[in-house]
């Protein structure tokens, strides 16, 4: 007879640092799973909820339940809240129950990142984070585990959020400031990260410069978008899974729709990078990565949670 474990999300936190967590993902993004495309369903006031299920052989089955709530800002609570739950995959009973607010905003930050550690120019320097929520800090201290910058910029539309952010980070040894002028911070940007719940375009395409890589994270759903079509047509994608994006992944979708690409262009998945294809081709290629979140990353980070605290002392 087992018991079913509970870890909270400072278990989360302190078990799973960032480098580590990009190495584990590194390596188990690239076996085999069974994850169909999440299901969102529309709540009040632009809410969603979704409904993330995975399964993978010896590994377990997984399911996450995740609401987004945009105005949570105005109450100085997170936008994305979670559990997960991990099953045995021989027995289906239950293992462990896992706040999943951190597994959430870590796995994809770190998910992130290893995509830009293959499409990002090795001598990248100055990276800029566009919004000022939750997943930012994460994605300084993600992206910061795979390249060395010198200059990180984040940008916000509310200075009272992103004044303590930036203090933070600083406070952590990161060369942080904010950005005033998105645009310019745009244009001087080797690699930028988009992590907003934005519904219109906030980076454009004319801002980027060759050789930058575009990390769109914000956009889950097909009423979302955080880059306008001319953006989305100057880059090579990639993306976390081809039926993923083509279902919810709202900047492709728009510029589908607006016909400045066709579905033809989305055809390299992060496994692709994982095992040798599709990586940066040239310093003047500009590379797009766009994740709407793959179920398997939460499989593989809540495996990793476990054997670290299985670990003998």
């Amino acid at each position: 007879m087992h018991s079913l474990r509970f870890f909270t999300d400072a278990d989360v936190a302190a078990a799973l640092p960032y480098a580590p967590l990009i190495e584990a993902l590194r390596r188990g993004l690239q076996q085999p799973c069974q994850a169909p495309v999440r299901s969102a369903h529309g709540l009040p006031a632009d809410a969603s909820l979704l409904q993330m299920p995975v399964w993978q052989a010896g590994q377990g089955i997984g399911v996450k339940l995740v609401t987004v709530f945009p105005g949570n800002a105005g109450l100085g609570l997170p936008s994305v809240a979670a559990v997960f739950a991990l099953f045995d995959d021989q027995t289906g009973q239950p293992l462990a129950l896992l706040e999943a607010t951190e597994l959430t905003a870590r796995r994809t930050a770190c998910a992130s990142a290893l995509a830009a550690d293959y499409l990002a120019r090795r001598d990248a320097k100055r990276l800029l984070i566009v919004g000022s929520g939750t997943l930012a800090a994460h994605m300084v201290r993600a992206h910061c585990s795979v390249r060395d910058y010198q200059r990180v910029q984040i940008w916000g539309r509310s200075a009272a959020k992103l004044a303590p952010l930036v203090a933070q980070l600083r406070g952590e040894g990161y060369p942080v400031e904010a950005s005033l002028d998105l645009p310019a911070s745009v244009r001087e940007a080797d690699s930028l990260s988009c992590v907003t719940t934005s519904r219109e375009a906030l980076v454009l395409g004319a801002w980027l410069t060759p050789g930058c890589h575009l990390d769109l994270v914000g956009a889950f759903l097909p009423s979302m978008r955080e880059t306008d079509a001319a953006a989305v047509a100057r880059a090579r994608i990639v993306v976390d899974t081809r039926d993923g994006a083509l279902a919810e992944a709202g900047d492709l979708l728009a510029a589908i729709a607006e016909g400045a690409i066709t579905a033809d262009s989305i055809q390299t998945q992060l496994c692709d990078l994982l095992q040798g294809r599709g990586q940066r081709r040239d310093e003047q290629e500009i590379t797009l990565f766009k994740s709407v979140g793959y179920a398997l990353e939460d499989l593989v980070a809540a495996r990793a949670l476990l054997a670290v605290l299985d670990r003998p002392k």
